[in-house]
């Protein structure tokens, strides 16, 4: 359900703006409406702005050093939030440098290790001497033993097929060779390992100093971020204001929940400031405030993942949260599976953040539906239920159903969604247009409800051939007035009738391929019970007669296997009722979208992650 709105309109004098702002922010529940050409980011914006992407970046870092359980120091007042910030940028440039640092030196002591320890001051005193020293490196089989005599060459080390020499020759000889030539370090293996080990205590001591900073410093941190994305609210919606009356009065825009608005209107009414409140328009860009039970709250995180209604349509959370959970059920399609599931989201909703607690509450749901949908099909943990001989079994099989009568369950389902989407489409036309512009809905749901209930009927024997033709005469009668005559009734009748004829070419044609994607349905329960079946058959035929052994390979192929399907028809129970929910179902209903979620300006507050 979408919470109605009011839309707020405010005169203030300009003497007055910051004190009235600071009054709205502690009441906390006015959307403020923004410019439609957007705001123009100032200088002052801009630099809150990078010192908020600043401070999150260093309090992630903090936050993945703090220790389990530790007692996180009070905020101390006496500290400059902003030297905080500096003193723990600081302590992580400094690591990242040291480990930079270190990556260096460890690539070079790689380099210098095949040559052994030498002295640098020895190689400076043969050049003096009138000698010069190179090193190089080169495949074993390019290695020329003409080079030992012609450039005094010298093999210090082999590794693999690579061969590392130096050559001692005058500084006029010219050192042709087919061979790398190796640029040493200034400092040998030994020396790099001495500088490699202080540079890992070095950045051992900065972690450290950096685990302290996590303990006495987040709270402060977390105090300045706070402080920083309220001055950021606070001047978007000055941006967000016009002035008017040579900047002497300031001109504001909002909406407010009508179950929130006593409190605004008690503050404006003894503060005295000049405002109008009004019911929003059909033309408005009302932000989108939903309100649901329970159950149906769960399902707003899965509707979200395509796009929240606008403010003027129904909210269809309610309305599919039931067919999703159901179609999940039918496509996971083992109770085996549906009970571990239910099992795992209890157990873990006990250790999870709040946040997370919603997403397994959802599980739960998802995964009683599993169970029920499975004994519907027949199926555990890839065991066909139908073919069992176990007698408190063989009290279930009256409700369990076949793979063909599966199969025009799914297509029996997927009429009832798309029939049910039409009649909210024609319920939504109603509530924002009026009942003349649902005529022509009203028609096809006429027409395809109608027919096929005389079908049925007539399919019964309740109907006789004669009552059952006029029947028909009449419904296409009256859904043919409304879809090709009344369709608009402001409008040119031969232009409804044109209007008409392409509606019906688009539901002949659109209207049967809705129906049939619900056959994936069917085929994603059959499939992950066949594969269930597989790993049991593998289990069985693999884990040979050895006693003991036997019963332990053929434990570890069942759990691996059923892992795997658990994760892949899982995956594709999740995916594919989404995809039903937002292609037929929400096509049917007339769903618009492009709604915009309410934001109070209100006192920051940081949304907890789930993870």
């Amino acid at each position: 359900m979408i919470l109605k709105m009011k839309k707020y309109s405010f005169l203030v004098y300009h003497k007055q703006y910051i004190e009235f702002l600071e009054k709205i922010r502690e009441i906390g529940v006015l959307h403020v409406i923004e410019k439609p050409e957007g705001i123009a980011e100032n200088d002052e914006l801009r630099d809150k702005m990078q010192l908020a992407a600043r401070l999150k970046s260093a309090i992630k870092q903090l936050e993945k050093r703090t220790p389990k359980n530790a007692t996180l120091a009070e905020i101390n007042p006496s500290f400059s939030g902003l030297d905080v910030l500096v003193k723990i940028e600081n302590a992580l440039s400094e690591k990242d440098a040291l480990e930079q640092k270190l990556q260096l030196a460890e690539k070079d002591r790689e380099r210098m290790e095949v040559w052994g320890t030498f002295s640098h001051d020895r190689l400076e005193q043969l050049t003096d001497s009138g000698f010069v020293v190179k090193f190089y490196s080169c495949n074993l089989r390019k290695f020329d033993q003409e080079w030992e005599v012609k450039y005094n060459a010298f093999e210090i080390d082999t590794i693999g097929s690579q061969r590392y020499f130096i050559t001692i020759t005058r500084p006029d000889e010219v050192v042709d060779i087919d061979a790398d030539s190796v640029k040493l370090s200034d400092k040998t293996a030994e020396e790099l390992d001495v500088e490699i080990d202080k540079i890992r205590f070095a950045i051992e001591n900065v972690k450290t100093e950096l685990i302290q900073m996590s303990v006495a410093d987040f709270n402060t941190l977390k105090s300045v971020q706070i402080d920083v994305m309220s001055d950021i609210d606070f001047s978007k919606v000055l941006l967000n204001t016009n002035a008017e009356a040579a900047e002497k009065v300031m001109l504001l825009g909002g909406y407010c929940p009508e179950e929130s608005e006593e409190d605004l209107n008690t503050y404006l009414d003894d503060s005295g400031v000049y405002y109008e409140a009004s019911v929003p328009t059909e033309e408005d860009k009302v932000p989108v405030k939903l309100k649901n039970n329970a159950f149906a709250k769960l399902y707003e995180m899965i509707g979200e993942l395509y796009d929240i209604p606008n403010y003027h349509e129904i909210d269809l959370t309610p309305f599919f949260a039931p067919f999703y959970m159901l179609f999940f059920g039918l496509c996971l399609g083992d109770a085996g599976y549906g009970f571990l599931l239910v099992l795992v989201a209890i157990f873990a909703r006990k250790k999870v953040k709040p946040a997370l607690k919603p997403v397994l509450s959802l599980v739960t749901w998802l995964g009683s539906s599993t169970v029920i949908m499975g004994i519907v099909s027949g199926t555990f943990f890839g065991y066909n239920l139908l073919e069992s001989k176990i007698a408190w079994i063989e009290k279930f099989k009256v409700i369990m159903l076949d793979p063909n009568q599966l199969f025009y369950t799914a297509l029996i389902l997927g009429v009832i969604q798309i029939m049910f989407g039409m009649i909210l489409k024609a319920v939504g036309l109603v509530r924002r247009y009026g009942l003349s512009a649902s005529l022509s809905t009203w028609g096809w749901i006429l027409i395809l409800l109608g027919g096929g209930v005389v079908y049925g009927l007539q399919t019964l024997s309740v109907l006789s051939p004669e009552i059952t033709k006029w029947a028909f005469i009449g419904i296409g009668s009256v859904g043919g007035l409304l879809i090709f005559i009344l369709n608009d009734i402001k409008r040119n009748p031969l232009i409804n009738i044109g209007a008409g004829l392409w509606d019906t070419y688009n539901m002949a044609t659109g209207l049967l391929g809705d129906v049939l994607s619900y056959i994936r349905l069917f085929a994603l329960g059959i499939s992950g019970a066949v594969m269930g079946f597989v790993f049991n058959d593998l289990a069985i035929r693999l884990s040979g007669d050895i006693p003991v052994i036997s019963p332990l390979i053929m434990i570890i192929i069942m759990l691996i296997g059923h892992s795997i399907n658990i994760f892949m028809s899982g995956l594709s129970a999740f995916v594919h009722p989404m995809r039903l929910t937002f292609v037929e179902f929400y096509k049917n209903s007339g769903f618009e979208g492009g709604g915009k979620k309410y934001k109070p300006f209100a006192r920051y507050k940081e949304k907890e992650s789930l993870f």
